[in-house]
């Protein structure tokens, strides 16, 4: 039996992602645990500054439409209910901060690249999620 009840499973929903998922099928025995899926997109002003002058309201919403079906497969692979899958706009490592706070969530899973670099020096999600996180992480080595 599992010492974890909630753990909250933190895909960017890339191929890789796939990897993750395999993972947490290993943690998961569905007997009292609940297992949430979380994706976080940035809104689109954030990567572009607010340079950009139109209206991106209609592609943040087709980006998450999309986020959201490719989100349903993997929690029908799980057998995770709609209510427990979840897009969120935001600042990725931020939102899984307060979703797992404000969820009682004991473990969250996310996946890490493993970067070098300035990527290290800029950080990443995973190192993010850890540095910030009141609970338990697992960073899965992509």
């Amino acid at each position: 039996m599992s010492a974890y009840k909630h753990i909250l499973v933190g895909l960017d929903l890339s191929e890789e992602s796939q990897q993750v998922v395999e993972r947490v099928k290993s943690l998961y025995t569905g007997s009292n645990q609940k297992l949430s899926l979380i994706h976080v997109q940035e809104p689109l002003s954030f990567a572009y500054g607010g340079d950009i002058p139109m209206d991106l309201t209609d592609v943040q919403n087709q980006l998450e439409d999309r986020a959201k079906g490719r989100l349903g497969v993997i929690g029908k692979e799980l057998s995770i209910a709609t209510e427990d899958q979840h897009v969120i706009i935001g600042q990725p490592a931020h939102e899984m901060h307060r979703f797992a706070t404000e969820n009682n969530v004991d473990l969250v899973v996310v996946g890490s690249h493993g970067r070098h670099g300035l990527s290290l020096i800029f950080g990443s999600t995973a190192t993010g999620v850890l540095h910030g996180s009141h609970c338990d992480v697992l960073a899965v080595r992509i």
